[in-house]
């Protein structure tokens, strides 16, 4: 049995005691006690801490824990949590592999795009539940691609998938993830999943649709808690382009669909942290020609090219372990004197290279319906997001100020220099899938390299 929150948060000295010698805030800890369980992040100081075990820790499900035969009735999949919690459902899409995907479980709010969601590199390292339930109702095509393939690890939905009914679809969406080896699994209670992420943060977990139906949930656990997270992962380097391109594909349009930039006004360099297409189509509808760099890329790769201006892409994973070899390339381009734009994991790299500091979110920013506040005109904008780590607002330097920020939590959404053309957005103005609210963003990146060529 696991040891009630209410004996380890007594051995710690109170809930103050508590936060102070595990290192978390007193909300962390009330909401340990609210949940019902540790998360499995905070393991370790609450061992270091009390001189329990892992094994002490380890919530129970509801009911006995299920052996290897002990699988509900219809059930055929399931997520896999590292405390041991399981969701059990049906599954869709590929079968899981011996080696089970595993990942960081996060939620995503959105009502549409699930397409465009799915294929967004930022997701590389997790596991996407939906809250909205209809997922797949309208198939899939070859148009709604953010990127070549799928680096989320998987995905969790509440109801089946009906037939597409639409006029777009060209495949079923459990076809289109068998053949990408991408697992789901549907009949979730996802309002469960999204409330105990809400409350203790976002857990690890594995997928396990196995073709033979057998389960051995322990190893499974074992596999979930033993994943260190994301926190200190450079996921950008596995999802980058593997060399320089150009891009020249603009926004699609009704009727038209893509289109092509044929007499562009600007060229810009994007700095490929993660990139998704229709941010390049942005760029290239607002009259730059885009040359496409790794992530890798340094200052001097990226100067050659004589670019107008400098694109930072989103991205997955750790800024700071991200920040390496990006941070001392992008203060290369800065020292430059040229323009820079960046965008979600871009925003908080150019803060890094500007001195800042960021930090991972409890359960991050993920939908296209985040309220946002543009300081610099009052204006509120509802925005699509994707994001678990954040820009530290205290850490900012003198010379460079907020000028955004989220409605919902206060965090940082945006930053501006006051002595350089540099601005970055926390959130996704190319509105794929979300609104377009914020699309104005690229003229002004755009008016910035026109005041800057004079």
């Amino acid at each position: 049995m696991s040891i009630r929150i209410d004996l380890i948060i007594d051995r710690l000295g109170g809930p103050e005691a508590a936060a102070r010698l595990t290192g978390v805030s007193t909300e962390a800890v009330r909401k340990w006690r609210q949940a019902g369980f540790v998360p499995s992040r905070h393991w370790p100081s609450v061992i270091a801490a009390t001189g329990f075990t892992l094994a002490d820790l380890q919530a129970e499900p509801v009911g006995e824990k299920p052996a290897m035969t002990d699988v509900p009735p219809g059930a055929t999949a399931a997520l896999i949590l590292a405390d041991g919690a399981v969701f059990w459902g049906r599954g869709f899409g590929a079968h899981t592999p011996s080696e089970n995907p595993v990942g960081e479980v996060c939620f995503n709010t959105g009502m549409t795009g699930y397409q465009e969601t799915l294929t967004d590199p930022s997701y590389a390292g997790q596991i996407i539940t939906f809250t909205f339930p209809h997922i797949g109702n309208v198939g899939t095509n070859n148009e709604d691609l953010e990127a070549g393939g799928i680096s989320a690890r998987g995905l969790v939905i509440k109801q089946d998938i009906t037939e597409p009914s639409n006029w777009r679809s060209i495949q079923h969406l459990d076809g289109w993830l068998k053949t990408r080896g991408i697992t789901g699994v549907s009949g979730v209670d996802t309002r469960a999943i999204t409330a105990r992420i809400r409350d203790g943060g976002a857990p690890t977990g594995v997928l396990a649709f196995p073709a033979d139906g057998r389960f051995d949930v322990a190893a499974l656990t074992a596999r979930a808690a033993a994943w260190p997270g994301l926190e200190g992962m450079d996921l950008a380097k596995d999802v980058t382009c593997a060399q320089t391109y150009g891009w020249d594909e603009t926004q699609w349009e009704w009727g038209v669909g893509q289109g092509r930039q044929t007499a562009p006004k600007h060229h810009v360099v994007a700095v490929d942290f993660g990139a998704k297409r229709n941010i390049l189509r942005c760029l290239a509808s607002a009259g730059c020609r885009v040359t496409v760099v790794p992530a890798t890329a340094s200052a001097e790769d990226i100067l050659r090219h004589k670019p107008d201006g400098v694109f930072l892409s989103n991205g997955p994973g750790d800024p700071a372990a991200t920040g390496v070899y990006a941070v001392p390339a992008i203060q290369g381009v800065l020292a430059a004197g040229l323009p820079v734009f960046g965008i979600c994991l871009g925003h908080q790299l150019l803060a890094r290279a500007l001195g800042a500091s960021t930090y991972k979110m409890e359960r991050g920013h993920r939908g296209a319906n985040q309220p946002v506040k543009d300081l610099t005109t009052g204006k509120v904008e509802i925005t699509s997001q994707n994001h678990g780590f954040a820009v530290d607002l205290k850490t900012l330097p003198a010379t460079v100020e907020a000028t955004h920020v989220s409605l919902f939590d206060g965090s940082n959404e945006g930053l501006a220099c006051t002595d350089r053309p540099a601005f970055s957005v926390q959130y996704h103005p190319e509105a794929s899938p979300g609104p377009s609210d914020s699309h104005y963003l690229f003229g002004r990146f755009v008016e910035m390299i026109e005041r800057v060529r004079g």
